[in-house]
């Protein structure tokens, strides 16, 4: 297992037809895998939905902080 202490990772995704790259740490990019594997759809489908959540909040976050937030929320 990776030490959860490791520098974060970008990687790039595709949102609505336009690529974009997030910087995770590489634990949440295993736990936004896992779930994007539980959901049934690819990692960008699952992003570009944690996106629109996020447009529509009152102040909404990064990108990066809204997926760090939607995988902490689905925890328990």
């Amino acid at each position: 297992m990776i030490t959860p202490y490791h520098p974060p990772v970008k990687r790039s995704v595709e949102i609505a037809g336009h690529k974009t790259s997030i910087s995770l740490e590489p634990l949440f990019w295993d736990l936004l895998k896992a779930a994007a594997w539980r959901e049934g759809l690819p990692v960008n489908a699952l992003v570009a939905r944690i996106d629109a959540e996020r447009i529509g909040a009152p102040t909404p976050p990064g990108l990066a902080s809204a997926i760090r937030v939607w995988l902490v929320s689905q925890q328990g």
